[in-house]
């Protein structure tokens, strides 16, 4: 995706915190450890953090995370992000951009979890919580979050683009029938509250646990399969059981989880295939893995086709 050309940094976050908030224009800025992409992330003073789009698309999520969060958050289980205000476009800098309090927590690591299958246990319990919240004026799937939450059709011809791309590099025709299962597992079911990118990334622990949940950027109200990838990307064997079980999920929800897993990993190898190695090999893990649970269902009978007979 094409940035917007503007660059994001200390100086420029200064600049705006002192000219829009002026209150706060003596706490130090300075960049987050890992400040991501889709958003440039800088603490203001010990408190507060300020987070800026990175390009057009994203400034979309901004006023959507100011309308929803505070009402989300009093009923979830853990801490998510709490907007304190929200600045304006400037000549330098073209977008919104938020100022929300500080969450002390690290990102959720392997190395930095406890007890795998208990993280993952807290985090099934975050999202049923999330999922069971009145979904009314919620969000619909859309531009605004790249459409997560909606069918997975939206990206068909990405994937099976990608899939011929990486012809002789991966197992295309595994693929593909992890895709044609995902797509045949059609939503039927009531839409609920999703956070549509719950990575690693998005997760926060304190002493070995989960601690918080951020970045409800790409957050909506549809088909909450699209919050299943990291059952492929972290979890797996027990933990994976354990996620699973706490979600509740079937097997058409659980395909569709597969279906999204599968895209963004074809697309990020045969995006960075000859840029990224270390990208492409841990998606070609996530692959790997999806392929996997895919065959082990079929080979149990419990593919999307049938499962597309019960509520999803």
């Amino acid at each position: 995706m094409l940035k917007h050309e503007v660059t994001i940094d200390t100086a420029l976050v200064s600049r705006l915190v002192a000219t829009q908030f002026p209150r706060w224009k003596d706490l130090a800025v300075r960049p987050v450890a890992s400040g991501g992409w889709d958003n440039r992330t800088f603490h203001l003073g010990d408190h507060m953090l300020v987070r800026l789009p990175s390009a057009a698309a994203y400034a979309l999520q901004v006023e959507k995370e100011h309308r929803w969060l505070p009402r989300l958050a009093p009923l979830l289980p853990l801490p998510v992000p709490v907007p304190l205000a929200m600045g304006a476009p400037a000549n330098d800098y073209p977008w919104h951009w938020s100022v929300y309090r500080w969450i002390e927590g690290e990102t959720a690591t392997l190395e930095r979890i406890a007890s795998l299958p208990q993280f993952a246990a807290g985090l099934a319990q975050f999202l049923v919580a999330l999922q069971q919240i009145d979904p009314a004026g919620g969000p619909a799937p859309g531009q605004q979050n790249f459409f997560r939450g909606g069918p997975l059709s939206v990206y068909d011809g990405e994937t099976r683009q990608a899939i011929a791309a990486l012809d002789g590099k991966i197992d295309t025709g595994a693929a593909s029938a992890v895709w044609e299962a995902a797509l045949a597992a059609t939503f039927h079911g009531a839409p609920v509250w999703f956070h549509g990118d719950v990575s690693w990334g998005n997760l926060l622990v304190r002493q070995g646990a989960l601690s918080a949940v951020i970045d409800f950027g790409t957050s909506g109200v549809g088909d909450p399969s699209c919050d299943l990838a990291i059952a492929w990307t972290l979890f797996e064997g027990k933990s994976r059981e354990v996620f699973r079980a706490g979600l509740q999920a079937d097997e058409a929800t659980w395909a569709r989880g597969r279906g999204w897993t599968l895209w963004k990993a074809l697309i990020t190898v045969a995006g960075h295939i000859d840029i990224n190695p270390v990208e492409v090999e841990k998606s070609r893990r996530v692959i790997d893995e999806v392929i996997a649970d895919h065959q082990r269902a079929d080979r149990c009978g419990g593919t999307p086709h049938r499962a597309r007979k019960t509520q999803s």
